[in-house]
């Protein structure tokens, strides 16, 4: 009875005289021939922190008349071990929930709220192509352009590459350019290579910009001279922004005419030899001069001579625009 009424304070000690104290009490109750009366008694005399001690291991019922064999205790605080775990899971479903409807109101657009515009500024046009190269391959869905102008052929080639690769990649085109930005044959080549490769192509007696719209979230303009007369580029990433334009494009467009011209005579029905197609089918994969000569077992000038020869059975005043042209006409595999 000594050591049940009075544990020593704090600590592991406490712990494990009141482990005694606990098997003290079982032993001295079974010993006991009026089980009930003594377990009563027994308990009566307990010390306030035995009592806790006992209670916070469910040894203890909550009536705090029995004490409780170990088994049945390990299964209480499993029971409750089990609810608390349900509890926390369900909580945390719903915190997961809550958290997930509040990010999706943030793409909500707020008229209360003012966006600040990321924009890219620049003032030499070799930078705005690159950035516009990397711009093009992010495009996904749709890609609006006016042109008032065209760059030379060169830039014009290389322009052409990625946008039937991303005509390729299912990327719808429309293109809005001015009649007299059609008067050169190289955009007007450029254009038609659109056109056979899916895009939609319409011509205006003017047209308001020089414009690129990607995804109808970023715009690209061309801004025209600075402030100290140098020529200038400015890119807006904002959909908002995106958007006012998209409708100054369809404006536009709603009003031009499509541009039905073709070059429909141009490599129509033209026959080439097996030494031609083969240099066309090598250009196709990317090899050089030097490496389709000596495929061919042939001469730097006879391959020239019969590249000339290919332009012009094609109709095409370049290496690039006859490779285009012999792909559509399903002269190369």
């Amino acid at each position: 009875m000594q050591a049940a009424q009075n544990p020593p304070q704090g600590g592991q000690s406490t712990d494990s005289e009141a482990k005694a104290a606990y098997v003290a009490l079982v032993e001295r109750i079974a010993r006991s021939g009026a089980r009930d009366a003594a377990e009563k008694e027994e308990l009566g005399g307990l010390s306030a922190e035995l009592t806790r001690w006992l209670a916070e291991r469910r040894l203890l019922d909550p009536g705090g008349e029995r004490l409780t064999p170990p088994e049945r205790a390990l299964r209480r605080i499993a029971s409750e071990h089990r609810r608390r775990l349900r509890e926390t899971v369900e909580g945390l479903s719903r915190d997961a929930r809550a958290l997930e409807d509040v990010l999706s109101l943030l793409a909500v657009p707020r008229l209360d709220a003012r966006e600040a515009v990321e924009t890219e500024y620049f003032t030499d046009r070799a930078h705005t192509r690159e950035r516009l190269a990397e711009l093009d391959a992010l495009s996904r869905e749709e890609f609006l352009a006016m042109r008032n102008s065209f760059p030379e052929a060169q830039v014009l080639e290389a322009s052409l590459v990625r946008d039937l690769e991303m005509a390729a990649n299912g990327v719808r085109m429309r293109v809005l350019t001015s009649q007299q930005a059609l008067r050169s044959p190289a955009p007007a080549r450029y254009l038609h290579a659109l056109a056979d490769a899916g895009a939609e192509v319409r011509v205006a007696a003017t047209v308001p910009l020089h414009m690129n719209i990607v995804d109808r979230a970023i715009v690209v303009l061309g801004a025209g001279p600075g402030p100290q007369g140098e020529g200038g580029d400015v890119i807006l990433h904002s959909t908002p922004v995106a958007r006012c334009f998209v409708r100054i494009f369809t404006h536009a467009w709603d009003l031009a005419r499509p541009h039905t011209e073709r070059h429909t005579g141009r490599g129509a029905g033209c026959e080439l030899t097996a030494q031609e197609r083969e240099v066309l089918a090598l250009l196709a994969t990317g090899a050089k001069d030097e490496t389709i000569a000596r495929r061919l077992a042939c001469s730097d000038r006879t391959l020239r001579r019969l590249m000339n020869q290919i332009m012009e059975k094609l109709g095409t005043s370049s290496r690039f625009e006859a490779g285009v042209t012999a792909a559509r006409l399903g002269l190369v595999d």
